[in-house]
C-alpha cells in the first residue's frame, strides 16, 4: 500500500447521544450527552454517579437522538438546556407520547 500502516488509517465510527431522563411523566427532567447511552442511562438508573438525575432520582429515559458529530451533540445539548420547558415536554410527546420508559429499546 505504498507504504501506509492500515492500522494507522482505520476509520472508526462513534456515535453520539443527545437524551432526556425523567422521574415520571411530565416530571423533573435531565438532559445529557454521551457516547455510550447504554452504559450511561444504566449509570442513572443505578444511581453509580453522584449528581442532579441521582439526586432526583431521574431512571427513565424518554427521548434520545444519535449524531455521529461530537460537536453537534454537544450544542444540541446546550441548546436543549436553554429550551423553554414546554418545548422539551412538546418535543418528548412527539416521539414518546406515553412517557414509556425507552431502556428496553437500547437494550438495557
Amino acid at each position: 500500500m505504498l507504504g501506509l500502516d492500515p492500522s494507522i488509517h482505520r476509520i472508526t465510527m462513534t456515535s453520539y447521544y443527545v437524551y432526556i431522563m425523567t422521574n415520571i411523566p411530565f416530571g423533573t427532567l435531565y438532559i445529557g450527552v454521551t457516547s455510550n447511552l447504554v452504559k450511561r442511562v444504566h449509570e442513572h438508573q443505578n444511581d453509580l454517579a453522584d449528581g442532579f438525575t441521582r439526586t432526583y432520582q431521574l431512571h427513565r429515559l424518554v427521548y434520545f437522538e444519535e449524531t455521529d458529530y461530537v460537536q453537534a451533540a454537544l450544542q444540541r445539548e446546550k441548546n436543549m438546556k436553554h429550551w423553554k420547558r414546554d418545548w422539551k415536554i412538546d418535543l418528548i410527546n412527539k416521539y414518546n407520547p406515553e412517557w414509556k420508559d425507552l431502556s428496553a429499546d437500547i437494550g438495557l
